[in-house]
C-alpha cells in the first residue's frame, strides 16, 4: 500500500509540474503575439524570409492585423501614420521665361501603406523623427517645384492652377514613394514674381472684363431705348381711342349721377339731423355723468388725503416717541454704567490703598516685633533704639523750626526794670527758651526720656550757635 501511495504522488507532482510548463509556454506564445493598430505600419525585421529572387528580406511590413513575432531571431517596431504638414516657401525660382517667381505653398504628405512603398518606408524611414522625415521630404518637394517651375510659363502657373496642380502632385509624389511617402495634398497659397509680370497680367485681365461690361451695358441700353419709344408709341394710340369712348359714357352717366345725388344729399340731410339730435343728448347725458363720476372721485380723494394726513401726523409723531423714550433709556444705561464704572474705579483705588496700608502697617509691625527681638524681648529697650536712631532728625526739626526766621524790625520797650540792664538780650533770650525742652516732648508724648539724655536736657537751639539774630533790634534806648 505504501509503495501504491508514493507512486501516486508522484504522479500528482508530475502532472503539476507539466501543467506549469504548458501554462507558462502558453503565456510566453501569447505575449510574443503583437498588434498592428491602424494607424500604424508595425515593421518585423531579423529573419523574416526570403525574395523571389532568393535575397533575404530586409523586412515584412504589416498594417492591420497581428503578427507572431519569432524570439530571439526576429523584432519590431512601428511607423506612424499621421500625416506631416509641410511648409515650402520657394522663392525666386526660374519660369521657362527666364522670370523669377515666388510661389508659397504647403504640401500635407504620410506614410503610404502601399505594398511596395511600405517596405521603401521601412528601409529608409524606421526609426526616423517626425521632424526628421519632414525635413528629408521638404528637400525632395523643392527640388520637384524648381523643376516643374522651368518647364511651365507663368501664364500657364498663374491661369491653369489645375494643370500646374497636377505636375506638382505627379512628379513630387513619384519622388515621395522612392523613400515610402505619399502625397494627401497640394495647396498653392500666391503666386508672385519680382517684375510685376503677374500683376500686370491681372490688370490686363480686369480692364478687359471691365470694358467687356461696359459694352454689354450700353447694347442693353440701346436696345432699352428702343424697346421704351416702340411702347410709347402703342400707348398713346391705344389711350385716345379709349378717352374718345370714355368721354361719350361719362356724358351720357353725368346725368344719371346728377338724380342720384340729389335723392343721396336729401337722405343725408335727414340723417344728419337725427345724428346731430342724438349726438347733444349723448353729449348731455355724458357730460351728467361726468359732474356726478367727478364728484364721488373728489369725495373720495378728499378722505383718502385726511387719512394721509392723519397717519403721516401720528406715525411720525409715533416714531419721534418712540425715539425719544430710546434715546431716554440709552443715556440712562449710560450714565448708570458711567456711575457703576466710577464706583468700581473708587472701589478698586481704595482696595488698593487699603492694601498698600495693611502691607506697610504689617511691615513695620513685623520690623518692631524684630526691633524687640533685637533688644533682648525688652520694649523699653526697643524704643530708646528707635529713639536714638531718630534723635538726629528730631533735632534737624527743632532748628529748622526757628533757623530762618528773619526780624525786620523789633521793637522793645525798656522800662529800665532789667537787672542786668539789657532788655533786648533777655527778649532774645526769651524767645530761644519758649521752644519747648526735649523733656516736654517726651513727657507729652507719654514717655520719659533716657537717663544717658539727663533730666534737664536743654533745647536744641542753646546748644547750636549758628542760630542768631540776623535783623537789628531796635530800642528806643540804645546802649553803648
Amino acid at each position: 500500500m505504501n509503495i501504491i501511495f508514493l507512486a501516486a504522488q508522484d504522479w500528482a507532482g508530475l502532472l503539476i509540474a507539466l501543467f506549469v510548463i504548458l501554462f507558462s509556454v502558453l503565456v510566453f506564445i501569447v505575449s510574443r503575439i503583437k498588434k498592428c493598430p491602424a494607424d500604424k505600419i508595425m515593421v518585423v525585421y531579423g529573419k523574416v524570409g526570403s525574395n523571389v529572387d532568393g535575397t533575404n528580406k530586409s523586412a515584412n511590413c504589416i498594417h492591420g492585423g497581428a503578427k507572431f513575432i519569432y524570439p530571439f531571431v526576429q523584432a519590431y517596431s512601428f511607423l506612424d501614420l499621421t500625416p506631416i504638414s509641410i511648409s515650402v516657401d520657394l522663392k525666386n525660382a526660374l519660369s521657362r521665361q527666364n522670370i523669377r517667381i515666388d510661389v508659397p505653398s504647403r504640401f500635407t504628405v504620410g506614410i503610404s501603406t502601399e505594398a511596395g512603398i511600405m517596405q521603401n518606408a521601412a528601409e529608409r524611414l524606421l526609426g526616423l523623427q517626425s521632424n526628421e522625415i519632414q525635413e528629408l521630404a521638404k528637400d525632395i518637394i523643392f527640388g520637384q517645384l524648381r523643376l516643374i517651375i522651368a518647364t511651365m510659363d507663368i501664364e500657364e502657373i498663374n491661369t491653369d492652377r489645375d494643370k500646374f496642380l497636377e505636375a506638382v502632385s505627379r512628379n513630387v509624389e513619384t519622388e515621395l514613394k522612392k523613400i515610402g511617402l505619399r502625397l494627401i495634398n497640394v495647396n498653392v497659397t500666391d503666386i508672385n514674381d519680382e517684375s510685376g509680370y503677374i500683376q500686370a497680367l491681372g490688370k490686363e485681365a480686369a480692364a478687359k472684363a471691365i470694358n467687356d461690361a461696359k459694352k454689354a451695358v450700353a447694347e442693353m441700353n440701346r436696345d432699352g431705348s428702343i424697346g421704351e419709344a416702340n411702347a410709347v408709341r402703342d400707348q398713346r394710340i391705344q389711350v385716345a381711342s379709349a378717352n374718345s369712348t370714355a368721354i361719350k359714357g361719362e356724358d351720357e352717366s353725368l346725368g344719371l349721377i346728377s338724380q342720384s345725388n340729389a335723392s343721396r344729399r336729401e337722405i343725408e340731410a335727414e340723417a344728419l339731423r337725427r345724428a346731430m339730435t342724438a349726438e347733444k343728448i349723448a353729449a348731455a347725458k355724458a357730460l351728467e355723468d361726468a359732474y356726478i363720476a367727478e364728484q364721488s372721485a373728489e369725495l373720495a380723494r378728499a378722505s383718502r388725503e385726511k387719512a394721509t394726513l392723519e397717519a403721516d401726523v401720528i406715525v411720525k409723531t409715533e416714531i419721534e416717541k418712540q425715539r425719544r423714550v430710546l434715546q431716554a433709556e440709552a443715556e440712562a444705561e449710560e450714565i448708570r454704567r458711567k456711575a457703576r464704572g466710577e464706583a468700581d474705579g473708587i472701589y478698586s483705588k481704595m482696595e488698593a490703598q487699603g492694601r498698600g496700608m495693611l502691607e506697610i502697617l504689617s511691615k513695620q509691625a513685623s520690623g518692631f516685633q524684630d526691633l524687640v527681638k533685637a533688644a533682648g524681648n525688652n520694649p523699653d529697650a526697643a524704643i530708646k533704639m528707635l529713639i536714638a536712631d531718630k534723635l538726629e532728625a528730631l533735632v534737624k526739626i527743632q532748628v529748622e523750626a526757628i533757623k530762618n526766621l528773619k526780624f525786620d524790625k523789633i521793637t522793645v520797650w525798656d522800662n529800665g526794670s532789667s537787672k542786668d540792664g539789657s532788655s533786648t538780650a533777655n527778649f532774645a533770650s526769651s524767645l530761644m527758651k519758649s521752644i519747648p525742652p526735649m523733656n516736654d516732648l517726651f513727657k507729652m508724648a507719654g514717655m520719659d526720656l533716657p537717663k544717658y539724655l539727663g533730666e534737664d536736657f536743654k533745647p536744641i537751639v542753646d546748644l547750636n550757635p549758628e542760630i542768631k539774630s540776623e535783623s537789628p533790634v531796635e530800642t528806643p534806648k540804645a546802649k553803648k
